[in-house]
């Protein structure tokens, strides 16, 4: 190296060339780069060897040379090559990294002149290249829980897909979901879903094989690919064994919480050939999965993909029926089972379709709520069943009430009943005329929301319905919590009342719970004469289905009223019964004369040949008593009096047989299957008796039983007033909270009003005298609780007018007086009385 002179120089040179301007002091430049962080070096251009001429002490650290030897760093030829090249420009290179040694770039700058030099420039780039490296990963990994995101993953799908295409090998891709993500984060927060989905991610990185791949597409959603899998029978046993890893509790927000999965397969290359379609294959299985409950795997179906393209031309279809008017609304009738006459119609909506003909709600009403229609398609049926409530008002006919369904989205939509009370208003329809039916996972979203919308809806007048009820989740605790008007007994479960035990037995509880809460019961779904007997013997109040009638429209429905279609006596609720005998046996002539000896008693007289007719006639009839035979075929009569015990415990049942076998004989008497058993041949006369002992012992059952429905009913109308008057008064009670707080409002806000202002009661007393009045009137002494006129005259020169407008003089003076009288717009008596400077002067 040179002198530290001419070094000096040379640094001072270098300065004033880099900035153009006038040279600094060779001290000054020297220590300002020297104390750079970067390594700087100069060089000698002109000479073959480019001898160094100053290197800094950030260019020896960074180099890892000692200024004695830095000019071997440039001694390679890569350097070597760069400085004859920098010649005609800046030039930037590329260290190589060697251990200890940070990366580093270097910029080698000719600078010409006299002499002409090299100006090297050695930066570290570590934080540089650090920052780079983590973009990377960051565009690449998702950052909660480290795993390749979408885009990384695919690739790495990619790559699985060619090496199995390579191997001949399958392999499987699964959609993931962690289902319990929402319900976590609704009860312990966001952060609490986002440890459970890191936690998650743990579990699955740690139990999967080395050929396979995990990543996150977001969401509560991770994808996996199942390498070097044989067929789709190993890739659930693989599925299965991520459960088994998933079961353990985990610890969340300081909660054990078990991590809820469902899972979606789809098959390479069975399946799909292209990532895209695996994925999107694996999701729609996904969909399957949870929509069959939850908590399990499903394998992808073709019919999969023609059902989701099924779902996605409905929705275009339907959002065209609406633009087109395609939809119609019909009606279904509901009969009262004490007075046989339609109570009331449900709204049924239907979609004409151009090709596939009338469909059905069930067929696009989940659709229209998965694609946020339903909001429109509600306020359609509302506008349409107010549009027809008036046209059969109109008609003369007497009003019957239309039951509307709302769906839990609508449910939940703002202004719900603003909308209804609207269209009611415009089209003239009362209140009480609609009744809206709601479902139990309407309530069981939001409670707390659900009965405040419901409140609101109560408070215009109208009704609300439970439907759906006693299938699924069922909570009788619903019935007592929320203002309820009717609850419906779902179809599947009327649908076996007559046959199922069970069945029957949680139809009466229903019933029971209801009548005892003061809630009206409707039965759907009634085809059967049999199903109606049933419901109107245990007490319920109403009956829909088809076999009253079937749902019609508007002009039918108007038709039907006018007709005065009713229900047949024999159904309804607490009436006499004709006495009915059921003669069972296999021998023809036995039945005959039988019919022949009990004719002149004045029974209704059905008979059957074998157990089986036996149970089929009880099923379509409303029988008193049964005598049945012992030896049939198919089954015995004591087994078929037993069945017929089980099925219609308020029948007689006598046995009449030639045969006397003993054990299923005093078995079924034991049970008290049998009443009586008498043989044959019989005695007239003795066997009359017994049948009619039978009836009389009936007609009593049924008088205590006519007593006790009578009594129930009673019960019933009394629960249901009460819970009319609970609803009543809770309703008033909220109204004079709601009265007391704008009463307290309009009083602050009066006192507070600078225009002088008086209240009068409706005997012209003062009952209030804001601050400015009290403030202008404050030499006439106390004011409030005497009588107007005598305590201010001055305001009264005709008397005390109910309402008029005069000029007065106070405190010198002149002053407008207004009399308001109040009670025109509101239930308000008194008067008001304000002040104002007059601008006429006195």
């Amino acid at each position: 190296m040179n002198s530290d002179a001419s070094e000096c120089n040379d640094l001072a040179d270098l300065s004033a060339r880099l900035s153009g301007l006038q040279a600094p002091p060779p001290e000054l430049a020297q220590r300002a780069i020297a104390a750079t962080p970067n390594g700087v070096a100069l060089l000698r251009a002109q000479e073959p060897d480019f001898p160094v001429v100053y290197a800094n002490p950030a260019f020896c650290r960074l180099s890892g040379y000692t200024p004695a030897g830095a000019l071997a760093f440039l001694s390679g030829d890569t350097v070597r090559n760069a400085l004859r090249e920098a010649a005609h420009g800046l030039r930037m290179l590329p260290m190589p990294a060697r251990e200890g040694n940070p990366k580093q770039e270097l910029r080698i700058l000719p600078l010409p002149g006299t002499p002409p030099c090299f100006a090297l420039v050695l930066i570290d780039t570590s934080e540089l290249h650090a920052f780079r490296e983590q973009l990377a990963y960051q565009a690449s990994h998702d950052a909660l829980t480290g795993l390749p995101n979408r885009k990384r993953f695919d690739e790495n799908l990619a790559r699985a897909m060619a090496h199995a295409g390579r191997r001949g090998d399958a392999l499987a891709v699964l959609c993931l979901g962690v289902d319990n993500v929402n319900l976590l984060n609704e009860s312990l927060g966001h952060a609490a879903g986002e440890q459970l989905l890191a936690s998650v991610a743990g579990r699955l990185r740690q139990h999967l094989r080395a050929h396979d791949y995990l990543g996150r597409h977001g969401g509560n959603e991770f994808v996996i690919v199942l390498g070097e899998v044989a067929n789709a029978h190993q890739a659930g046993q693989l599925c299965e064994q991520l459960y088994q890893a998933l079961a353990p509790s985990l610890l969340v927000a300081g909660q054990a919480v078990h991590a809820a999965a469902s899972i979606g397969v789809a098959m390479y290359p069975q399946d799909g050939g292209d990532a895209a379609t695996l994925l999107r294959y694996a999701d729609l299985a996904l969909s399957r999965a949870r929509s069959n409950g939850g908590g399990q795997y499903q394998l992808f179906a073709p019919e999969m993909s023609q059902r989701a393209l099924q779902r996605i031309q409905l929705e275009a279809a339907l959002r065209g029926a609406l633009e087109q008017d395609q939809l119609e609304l019909l009606y279904q009738p509901v009969a009262d089972l004490q007075s046989g006459a339609v109570c009331a119609v449900e709204a049924l909506v239907r979609w004409q379709h151009p090709e596939l003909g009338l469909v059905n709600a069930s067929q696009f009403i989940p659709v229209a709520e998965e694609a946020a229609l339903m909001g429109t398609i509600g306020d359609w049926i509302l506008q349409r069943a107010c549009r027809d409530l008036r046209a059969w008002q109109a008609a003369g006919l007497a009003p019957v009430p239309v039951a509307l369904n709302v769906s839990p989205r609508q449910f939940r939509e703002r202004g719900l009943a603003n909308r209804i009370a609207h269209q009611l208003a415009e089209c003239g329809v009362a209140p009480e005329l609609l009744t809206l039916e709601i479902t139990e996972a309407v309530l069981t979203h939001d409670a707390q929301a659900s009965a405040h919308t419901l409140e609101q809806l109560k408070a215009l007048g109208l009704s609300i319905t439970l439907d759906d009820f006693g299938t699924g989740y069922s909570s009788l605790s619903h019935l007592r919590r929320f203002p309820l008007d009717q609850v419906k007994i779902d179809c599947d479960l009327t649908r076996n009342i007559v046959a199922g035990a069970d069945d029957a037995a949680l139809a009466k509880t229903i019933i029971a719970m209801a009548h005892h809460l003061g809630i009206e019961v409707v039965a759907e779904g009634v085809e059967t004469e049999a199903q109606c007997d049933f419901l109107r013997r245990n007490m319920c109040d109403r009956v829909q289905g088809y076999f009253f009638s079937t749902p019609l429209d508007a002009a039918a429905i108007a038709t039907l009223l006018r007709d005065g279609q009713r229900l047949p006596a024999h159904l309804l609720r607490i009436q006499k019964q004709k006495r009915t005998l059921l003669l069972v046996d296999d021998e023809t002539n036995i039945v005959s004369a039988l019919k022949r000896l009990l004719r002149r008693d004045d029974y209704q007289i059905l008979t059957a040949h074998n157990g089986q007719e036996g149970l089929d006639v009880l099923a379509k009839n409303a029988v008193d008593v049964i005598v049945s035979d012992q030896r049939m075929p198919g089954m015995l009569g004591a087994d078929f009096l037993r069945a017929a015990k089980g099925l219609y415990p308020d029948t007689i049942r006598i046995m009449l047989s030639g045969y006397t076998e003993l054990q299923s004989v005093t078995d079924a008497v034991n049970e008290g299957a049998i009443y009586k058993f008498l043989t044959k041949p019989w005695e007239d006369d003795l066997l009359r008796g017994h049948i009619a002992e039978a009836f009389r012992l009936k007609e009593i059952a049924d008088e205590n039983e006519r007593l006790n429905l009578e009594l129930r009913t009673a019960n019933h109308d009394l629960a249901s007033a009460n819970r009319r008057m609970e609803e009543l008064l809770r309703q008033k009670q909220q109204q004079i909270s709601r009265d007391e707080v704008s009463l307290n409002i309009a009083r602050e806000l009066l006192q507070f009003l600078p225009l002088p202002v008086i209240g009068l009661d409706d005997e012209g007393m003062i009952a209030f005298i804001n601050a400015a009045a009290d403030a202008l009137f404050r030499k006439s002494g106390a004011l409030l609780g005497n009588e107007a006129a005598l305590v201010l005259p001055e305001l009264f020169p005709h008397g005390l007018v109910p309402s008029t407008s005069h000029g007065t003089d106070i405190e010198g003076l002149r002053y407008d007086v207004v009399i308001h009288p109040m009670g025109a717009s509101s239930q308000s008596r008194g008067s008001l009385i304000t002040f104002s400077r007059s601008e006429v002067s006195t």
